[in-house]
């Protein structure tokens, strides 16, 4: 039986002990990664990385950064320009609902944090992600449970894959207007379902997702 989680592993913030020890061991380039949008039933799943730079935790320039779900959308809008400026290097990458809806939500996922990483230059030497792997790659990689609490570059990443989506969300509102995107980024809402049992799926949404499916299979029995 696998143990459970330790929840004393999570400091009180995100810090850079992993990092620190990797920078320690003459990896100079480490790449936090994260991703946004999973669970959402339209848009895509965004993901982002970040290449901080070696530094001490004295001079910690990044002590308000949390994971994203912790922070309010001001606070992540705040750190969204401070992160890109101080960062070496960072990336986001989508993977869009007909590509979830081809492959599987998990493997959409993957691709997205594969375009992210993409982006980086310098290349990462080693990845600590949010709880998955890329068996894809061949980069060193470490995955750990609850990293977006547990790293500052994972983090990092967090804020930046879920400002980048919500931004796409919005405009993607305005072409949309009748799923309310812009407050619920596509998540199921009590609204987003009043909106989809009233109209059915949009161009944007998820059909391989089941509350999608669903509703679509009783609008259509309906008719």
């Amino acid at each position: 039986m696998a143990s459970k989680f330790d929840p004393s592993l999570i400091p009180s913030s995100p810090d850079l002990s992993f990092e620190q020890n990797l920078w320690q061991a003459g990896v100079d380039f480490i790449a936090g990664v994260d991703e946004a949008g999973r669970g959402a039933w339209a848009g895509p799943v965004t993901a982002a990385a970040v290449l901080l730079p070696p530094f001490t935790p004295s001079t910690n320039i990044f002590s308000d950064v949390r994971d994203s779900k912790q922070l309010s959308a001001q606070k992540r809008y705040a750190l969204e320009p401070l992160i890109r400026s101080n960062a070496l290097a960072w990336g986001i990458g989508f993977a869009t609902n007909e590509e979830i809806d081809q492959v599987g939500i998990l493997p959409a996922t993957r691709l997205a944090m594969r375009r992210a990483l993409e982006c980086l230059r310098p290349a990462p030497q080693h990845l600590l992600l949010d709880a998955l792997f890329l068996p894809e790659m061949n980069t060193p990689q470490t995955a750990l449970i609850k990293g977006d609490q547990r790293s500052l570059s994972i983090a990092a990443a967090s804020i930046l894959a879920k400002t980048a989506r919500d931004r796409f969300m919005v405009e993607l509102g305005e072409s949309h207007t009748s799923y309310s995107f812009k407050r619920n980024k596509g998540y199921g809402t009590r609204v987003h379902q009043a909106a989809l049992a009233n109209f059915g799926p949009s161009p944007a949404h998820r059909f391989s997702f089941a509350p999608v499916t669903h509703l679509l299979k009783k609008k259509t029995g309906a008719d």
